[in-house]
């Protein structure tokens, strides 16, 4: 019973973090579309521990979060989430 509950709570904390890094990466595609500092957008809502990376190639922009989950209470090691966002870039962008 321990066991289920553990493994309950891991997966609450890794949907959470993932929807974190969902609506960082979101921001920070869509800020960069638009011809501002994605990074910094994200950061606000990006999890702890979160890399962002932003590629630019051609008219579009790609936002990539990437966080730990940590179960509370636990030594074991983090589970690795991601998200991704795409948004296209604004025409009047250099």
């Amino acid at each position: 019973m321990a066991l289920l509950l553990f493994v309950g709570v891991a997966a609450v904390a890794a949907t959470q973090t993932k929807l974190r890094c969902a609506d960082a990466a979101r921001d920070a595609a869509l800020a960069a579309a638009r011809g501002q500092e994605g990074g910094l957008s994200a950061t606000h809502t990006a999890p702890d521990g979160a890399t962002i990376t932003i590629q630019i190639a051609g008219d579009t922009v790609t936002a990539t979060v990437t966080a730990p989950a940590r179960v509370v209470g636990t030594r074991l090691p983090p589970i690795e989430v991601s998200a991704t966002a795409v948004a296209a870039r604004e025409p009047d962008l250099p």
